[in-house]
């Protein structure tokens, strides 16, 4: 078919929809939610998936982090039913083992967590007090807000020196600066010499929903100096005496490659050296992998619920058009009688089809685009517009049109010219 011929066609088209325009309105609306709903869901399941691996890879996915995990069943001693004493957690010698006999560690580092409040003035809190090495921010990627993390001169010299995380700092000092102010953990005077930002914490298994975002560190010297290895807490009248050596190490692992070999290495260690399961491992690279694909059997998903309104959308079409044809079957029958073929009267019905599905995916696109940011802004919810996303939804709502469009067209070509004519 000619270019001019063409044109006519698709003129003679738009005016046949414009001549019913409320109908053409809402038969449009099927694929113009298809199409937005489409873009936004994939939008919005690819923000939290980003958002989640994100925070993953925050931990280091170079890094293996082991926990140690109050059994559930206490092995306790003691006198009388008021005081016990519960061992359990990671030993300093499993630290030896892993520092001395596993290959492709770069480094390792120790972290007790100690149970005290902290107090500065009339304000109090109880963060997680953390005795650590200086090479803890690094390891882990965590970024200073102001001032400077411990130093190995902390160390030697067993300072009482901490860093607050902002969460901390923000309670304990809401106008000044707290650099160089003293606050007070448990007993002890400690001078505050940085702010750290805090980590944000999700419901997975690399930050437990349990842990606190307001951290407290301070040397690690200086914590077996002043806390030792054993901790009294009070319950209901009760005394409970907990003595463990270190909450937790993490292992930053020289090559990503080697990681899940000395994490194999590591789970193999402590289950020969535990006699119970007082612990628990954290491998941010297995969970990198497990949230990547959990991000593409997501997006399948809401890809597929999202694309049955596109579906829907279709049929709405193909409904219409049906009964255009039967509406129209003496327009179709006098244009026979005038010399139109068959691929004329395919033609025209497809164009029309087109047309509205286009028109829909059209306005669809820039609903699609639209609701990811007016949900970012009033959710406060991260979302990521792929550039393949509308271009797709689109693209699926033009070859709506078409599918769509094929039995209403071939019927109204079939159609026998001379009962066309006599149809009232």
């Amino acid at each position: 078919m000619k270019q001019g011929a063409l044109w006519r066609t698709v003129r003679l088209g738009v005016s046949s929809l414009l001549l019913h325009k409320l109908r053409s309105a809402l038969t449009t609306m099927g694929v113009l939610f298809g199409v937005s709903s489409v873009i936004a869901m994939l939008a919005i399941g690819e923000g939290a998936s980003a958002e989640a691996q994100e925070q993953i890879r925050l931990l280091g996915s170079n890094n293996i982090i082991l926990r140690s995990v109050k059994p559930r069943e206490d092995f306790a001693t003691g006198s009388g039913q008021t005081t016990r004493v519960v061992a359990y957690g990671l030993l300093e010698d499993d630290l030896e083992r892993i520092e001395k006999t596993f290959p492709g560690v770069a480094r390792v580092v120790p972290v007790r967590e100690i149970y005290e409040e902290v107090r500065f003035g009339d304000r109090v809190m109880n963060p997680r007090v953390m005795a650590t090495l200086p090479v803890y921010r690094e390891v882990t990627n965590r970024v200073m807000y102001e001032g400077r993390f411990l130093s190995d001169q902390d160390m030697e010299r067993v300072a009482n020196v901490c860093v607050l995380s902002d969460t901390v700092a923000n309670h304990l000092f809401p106008v000044d600066t707290p650099l160089g102010n003293t606050v007070k953990i448990g007993a002890d005077y400690y001078t505050v010499i940085g702010v750290l930002l805090s980590r944000v914490r999700q419901q997975s298994d690399a930050a437990p929903a349990g842990k606190s975002t307001a951290e407290v560190f301070i040397p690690l010297e200086t914590g077996r100096k002043w806390y030792g290895t054993m901790q009294v807490k009070m319950r209901a009248g009760s005394r409970e005496m907990e003595e463990v050596e270190l909450h937790e190490i993490v292992v930053e692992v020289a090559d990503p490659k080697h990681v899940p070999m000395v994490a194999a290495a590591s789970r193999e260690m402590l289950r020969r050296n535990h006699k119970q399961a007082d612990y628990e491992d954290v491998v941010p690279l297995e969970l990198l992998l497990r949230a990547e694909e959990t991000k593409r059997i997501f997006n399948i998903v809401l890809g597929s619920i999202a694309s049955i309104s596109l579906l829907v959308g279709g049929i709405g079409i193909m409904n219409v058009m049906l009964a255009t044809v039967t509406e129209r079957t003496r327009e179709i029958g006098i244009r026979r009688a005038l010399g139109a073929k068959r691929r004329h009267i395919v033609t025209q019905f497809l164009v029309e089809t087109v047309v509205l599905s286009v028109g829909g995916g059209l306005f669809g696109v820039a609903l699609g685009l639209l609701v990811p940011a007016l949900v970012e802004h009033f959710a406060e919810m991260r979302t990521i517009i792929t550039p393949t996303a509308p271009i797709v939804a689109f693209a699926i709502s033009a070859g709506i049109g078409v599918v769509f469009g094929i039995y209403p067209a071939w019927r109204a070509a079939t159609m026998d010219p001379v009962e066309a004519l006599r149809h009232e």
